[in-house]
Order: structure tokens, then sequence, then C-alpha cells
């Protein structure tokens, strides 16, 4: 009696499982029912069942997997999450790890495969996935930008009026896996600017090109500002996002320029970053610039990806701009 019901009960509790699998497989449409059509489940990525499953749309019917796959290779990340709203087939293919370690192992190039490989199992129980929408990044498929305005006095005229003027300007950064970034600071509006931050243009445009480190949510730059007397610029930023995994904001921490002897200046190429890196915020090594902490123009960086450039309204005049972009 007691192995009968042991046996009905293991029945029961495959059934219950399969049901259960059942459902997550398939999309409950129950309007669907009153024309008799039923939705079929999609098997998922790494799939053991050997059931024949002819897919009704034409696209796939169309498309081989490995051709699919290869299009999915090739797709930026923020890319692969819309696509995978398209269909369960697509996402159950962009599920698969290849394409999020692809991903993570560019965005924290500057870490190390080593390392990312340990902060993997040891913060994000060995999901690529999750640590690309936990793990603080700084974005490569766009710019960071700073809105900073300001009132100037302007010249009066008869002593009877007192006109002032509203001027604004932007701080621009573009970021790259390899630890480098790009920086201009100009009053021109983005759709302008994006097309000289690249580092075949910026030579002569007045765009400077530093290093960048990043530590958990943490980033610090610098650059130098060339000429007769040479100039550090350094910025500590902290990221954050509207949104997990979004990383579209930078508090801008702190702005520190400092004077620099001529014998510590490095080659273009070489990084300024790791030669102020340990200075202190008020350090300077030449005496005729003095170390100066901006206090003024810190306002946070909003991140505006390349396809957004033209139709951001940070190219709207000002007086329109207020309304749309929080100061």
């Amino acid at each position: 009696m007691t192995s009968e019901y042991t046996l009905q009960l293991a029945a029961e509790l495959e059934s219950a499982s399969r049901l259960r699998a059942a459902q997550f497989f398939v999309t409950q449409r129950p309007w669907l029912d009153l024309y008799g059509v039923n939705v079929r489940p999609v098997a998922p990525f790494g799939s053991a069942s050997s059931k024949p499953f002819v897919d009704p749309a034409l696209i796939h019917r169309c498309l081989p997997d490995e051709l699919l796959f290869e299009i999915f290779s090739r797709m930026p990340p923020y890319t692969l999450g819309r696509a995978a709203c398209v269909c369960r087939k697509w996402r159950y293919t962009i599920r698969n790890p290849v394409f999020w370690r692809h991903a993570c192992l560019k965005s924290w190039q500057i870490t190390g495969v080593a390392e990312n490989y340990k902060i993997l199992q040891s913060h994000y129980d060995g999901s690529w996935k999750k640590m690309w929408l936990l793990r603080p990044r700084v974005r490569l498929d766009g710019l960071y930008v700073s809105r900073n305005t300001y009132i100037r006095a302007g010249v009066a005229e008869w002593k009877i009026t007192n006109p002032v003027h509203i001027v604004c300007y932007f701080r621009y950064l573009r970021f790259y896996p390899s630890g480098r970034f790009l920086y201009k600071n100009s009053s021109q509006k983005i759709k302008d600017v994006a097309k000289f931050m690249n580092f075949r243009a910026s030579k002569g445009d007045c765009v400077f090109g530093g290093h960048y480190t990043l530590s958990e949510d943490k980033v610090e730059a610098a650059f130098l500002y060339p000429g007769l007397r040479p100039t550090v610029w350094r910025i500590r930023l902290r990221l954050r996002g509207t949104v997990s995994g979004a990383n579209n904001r930078m508090d801008l921490l702190a702005l520190v320029t400092s004077g620099i002897n001529d014998n510590e200046v490095p080659g273009p190429e070489e990084d300024i970053l790791g030669i102020v890196g340990g200075w202190q915020e008020d350090e300077t090594h030449n005496p005729d610039v003095p170390a100066i902490s901006h206090k003024r123009g810190l306002t946070p960086f909003v991140f505006v990806p390349f396809e957004e450039v033209e139709t951001s309204v940070l190219n709207l005049p000002v007086e329109r701009m207020d309304y749309f972009v929080p100061g």
C-alpha cells in the first residue's frame, strides 16, 4: 500500500513539475482561445528536447539559427535588450551568456580578464548578465554632458538699465575601453561637438585626451593642458543611474587644476594620471600655477547615446532647454 502511494505521489509531482514548466514557456493569451489559436512554446537555448518544431514565423523559417546568432553577436548590449522584447525565440537566444560575457569584458577591459572572472564568481553568482546590470561601469556608446549656466553683467546704457547675460556652456566626456577619454569644454551644442569627439579629429578642435580609472562607482581622470606653463586637469566622478544598469548619470565630486614641473611632463601617449594620482588636492609642483579647487560649475553629467545626439534637448536654445533638462 505504501509503495503504491509513493509511486502515485511521484507521478503527481512529476506531472505538476511539467505543468509549471509549460506555464513558464507558454505565454498565457486567453483571448486567442476565441479564435482557436494555440501558441506553441519555444524551447529555451540549450534544450535537450528531440521533438521537431517548425516555427510558424516566416523570418525564423528563412533565417538559420546560426545566422541569427551571428547578427546578435554584432549588436551592442542595449540593442540586444530591445531585441529580446521582440519574441520568445529571440529572448531565449539572447539569454546565451556569450553575448553578455563579451560586453562585460569589453566594458571592464582595464580591469583585466582574470580579475573580471574573480568578480563574476564572488559578487554576481557567475552570471554575466547580472554583472552587466548591477556592476557600475562607464558607458562607451555616447557622450556624458554637463550643462552649466551663469549670469554675466552687461554694459550699462545711458545709466538707465543694467543688462545681464545668461551664459551657457557644456562639458563633454567620452570614454574608451582602453582607459583613455576625451574632454571638451565648449558652448557648442552636442550635435556639433559629437563629430569631433574621436582621437582622429580631436587634435584640431581643442579636444583634450587623458586617462581614467574606475574603482567600484568612482571615476578619476586627468589630462594635461599644453602650453608655456603646463597645467594638470583632474576630476573625480561618481557613477549612478536612473534605472538598474543605465549608468547614465555622473556626479562631479571634485575638479582641480594644478601646475606640474617641466621634467614631469609625460609624452603624448603616456599616462598623466599615473603621475598625479597620488597628489593631494591642493598640491602643485609649479609655483607659477597654484592648485585651484573649482567649486562652481559642478553640475552632474547626463549620458546621451550617439543615436540621440541630433534629437537631444541639449540642442535647444537655453530658454527652451530649461523646461526639459534639470538644472
